[in-house]
């Protein structure tokens, strides 16, 4: 299958299902209160072009390849995104959405963001369900890249960092994803050194990554003994000019015992450019083979190679509880570093382009490389990131997003204490402040997307 065509059809899966099962929050609690849905676009706002009507309902695909929608008869707010207003049926009142209170409306809001955020929750856990959790290492330095932050910072093989930017025995995942977001930024950091707890600070490194700017602390946990396996050798490279092949198993490195995977790119660094004498193991036989290593455009030897251990991840069986703590933590751990990266934001030490906002060029970039390199299976964990993201801006109190109508009923509340009601044409006219507020945000996303695309 030609590789747009698979790209295309990720897409569509992954936002497909995003979008629509928002939708469907609204379209489900509509219906559960017995109000009158008009319509349904599965894709696409504006006016109707195929469709098949159900019921009261005409489920449909629209013109307007952005999204879709679920249009209630009696709201007519946002009627020109939604194929204009209702045809002139007669509905009973009772089934009319303006008629109704605003507590049910609310209700019907909070349905879309409310799908999206359980479906975040639900792929993580099922997937630690089905597959277990997986193990963490301690947070004990097994590996240290010469000349990087961390030997910068003083930092010595088998330190155990028991503070990271003033959190207590942070868990190794906490501290690699608070550098991710805080590159070339001065960081407190405690380590317990032959049971001396020594306060040091450390930098982390600035690297770029598919035009994302972030953080690297250039050092790697103690993952203990474990058998290395060769994962990938790049053609014309010197591993593949020496004879190494995916699948070796990597015995020795210069006659001395590997301890793990993750030494073995510092062991290479180290080199200087001498030649290396890899013992491997290949179908049962042993082989050595020498390897003269490279010096690439960043300044380091390497071989073309890639190395992991014999098992990539080990994971630990996980009950109910388990699982459910497992996801909530997961998507509370999302949702605090895009918070923090936010506030760098708004508080100048980051930049917009450097935020890592993703407009639509760059969500169809991540999908595409998630499933050249993963597969269809790899694009469940971005499905449940987009979902977790989606439902939380659309919380976001902006006219035309479901927080900006909650805000609204809000203050049509308040108003109505003082016998004051927002006309319809005021309604229409908020909405559109929305609509001018996101497409200038997609513009803007739009255009860190092809900044970053071309290196800019």
């Amino acid at each position: 299958m030609p590789d747009f065509i698979i790209v295309i059809l990720a897409v569509i899966f992954v936002l497909g299902i995003a979008i629509n099962i928002h939708e469907f929050g609204h379209f489900a609690v509509a219906k559960l209160l017995g109000m009158r849905v008009e319509a349904y676009s599965f894709f696409g706002l504006g006016p109707r072009i195929w469709g098949k009507k159900i019921g009261h309902t005409d489920y449909r695909i629209s013109a307007i390849p952005l999204g879709a929608y679920v249009k209630l008869y009696g709201d007519e707010a946002t009627g020109a995104l939604e194929g204009g207003e209702s045809e002139g049926e007669v509905v009973p009142e009772s089934e009319l959405y303006e008629l109704r209170p605003r507590w049910q409306k609310f209700l019907v809001m909070i349905g879309g963001p409310f799908m999206n955020i359980l479906l975040a929750l639900a792929i993580p856990f099922f997937g630690a369900l089905m597959m277990g959790l997986p193990s963490m290492p301690a947070p004990v330095v097994g590996v240290i890249k010469t000349g990087g932050a961390a030997e910068q910072a003083s930092i010595k093989l088998g330190d155990r960092i028991v503070q990271f930017d003033g959190v207590e025995n942070p868990t190794w995942g906490r501290i690699e994803h608070d550098a991710l977001v805080m590159p070339e930024k001065e960081v407190s950091i405690v380590v317990e050194r032959e049971g001396q707890k020594l306060p040091l600070k450390i930098k982390p490194s600035k690297v770029v990554k598919d035009g994302n700017v972030m953080g690297t602390l250039d050092l790697e946990p103690d993952m203990g003994v474990e058998p290395v396996v060769v994962n990938a050798v790049s053609p014309d490279k010197p591993a593949a000019m020496a004879g190494l092949q995916a699948g070796d198993k990597v015995l020795t490195f210069n006659g001395q015992p590997i301890r793990n995977s993750s030494e073995v790119p510092n062991l290479i660094r180290g080199t200087n450019g001498v030649p290396i004498k890899l013992l491997v193991e290949r179908g049962g036989e042993r082989k050595e083979l020498t390897v003269q290593p490279k010096q690439e455009d960043d300044g380091n030897f390497k071989v073309g190679a890639a190395f992991a251990p014999e098992q990539i991840m080990t994971r630990e069986p996980a009950n109910i509880a388990q699982a459910a703590t497992f996801a909530v933590n997961s998507n509370l751990e999302i949702i605090r570093l895009t918070g923090k990266v936010f506030g760098q934001l708004f508080s100048g030490e980051r930049s917009a382009k450097d935020a890592g906002l993703a407009g639509p060029i760059g969500i169809v970039q991540i999908i595409s490389k998630v499933v050249h390199e993963q597969g269809f299976a790899g694009l469940v964990s971005i499905l449940a990131l987009i979902s977790l993201n989606l439902g939380v801006f659309n919380l976001l109190p902006i006219p035309m997003l479901d927080g900006g109508q909650i805000a609204l009923l809000a203050v049509e509340g308040f108003l109505g204490l003082f016998g004051i009601a927002v006309s319809m044409a005021v309604k229409e006219k908020i909405q559109l402040v929305g609509l001018g507020i996101i497409l200038l945000l997609m513009v803007t996303t739009i255009f860190f997307d092809i900044s970053r695309l071309f290196g800019k």
